[in-house]
């Protein structure tokens, strides 16, 4: 008797972790592809492409056809967990912190503003802020 809930437990739990995957299936790829042309829905690039999260996976992103795009290999990893690449400035994600949908491929925000901090390079940074003091976390 133990050894058949530790077995359907083990099926439970096996199957669970399947629905709970990151893998993108094959089709969604597919629609995905046709969708967003081809090109990096950020900087317009046709090579080196990958299938990002819009919202991210980490915050409850599902990989639905509507949470996934294409991102070329260098604008996802500037995005990475957040909703801004930080190479071209664009807004191409959901903010994970505040639940907010802003998917843009403007680089000016009505609502955010260019951080007036410096870098350490004496460099204007390039983040963006909605901090009423026009800085960002990093030069608070």
């Amino acid at each position: 008797m133990k050894r058949l809930l530790l077995l359907i437990s083990l099926i439970l739990i096996t199957f669970s972790g399947y629905s709970q995957s990151r893998n993108i299936s094959t089709t969604t790829k597919k629609i995905v592809f046709t969708r967003d042309g081809g090109s990096c829905q950020c900087c317009g690039r046709t090579d080196n492409l990958e299938y990002d999260h819009i919202t991210p996976f980490s915050c409850g992103g599902k990989n639905d056809p509507s949470n996934i795009q294409l991102l070329c290999q260098r604008c996802n990893r500037s995005k990475s967990n957040s909703c801004v690449c930080k190479i071209h400035n664009n807004i191409v994600g959901t903010n994970c912190c505040q639940g907010e949908t802003t998917k843009s491929k403007t680089s000016k925000s009505v609502t955010s503003t260019q951080c007036s901090g410096t870098t350490q390079k004496g460099l204007r940074c390039k983040n963006r802020t909605k901090n009423t003091n026009g800085r960002c976390h990093l030069h608070q």
